[in-house]
């Protein structure tokens, strides 16, 4: 599995980041790296949960940042 962070700025200044390819998977932060650690973070704990609850097999995974 591959997963691309994307990211982009708000009119009110805040960051925003998503994994489009896992539903519900978006963050806030000051920063686009705050942002984006959030936005990580909460896609592996969305991975563990599937796994965990037998929805998906382990498969390896790479997570990359699209410039925005």
């Amino acid at each position: 599995m591959k997963f691309i962070i994307e990211h982009e700025r708000e009119e009110d200044g805040r960051w925003l980041a998503e994994v489009p390819e896992l539903a519900g998977v978006l963050a806030y932060g000051a920063t686009s790296d705050e942002a984006m650690a959030k936005a990580e973070v909460l896609a592996l704990r969305v991975l563990a949960d599937r796994l965990e609850h037998n929805e998906t097999g382990p498969q390896p995974i790479s997570i990359a940042i699209a410039a925005a």
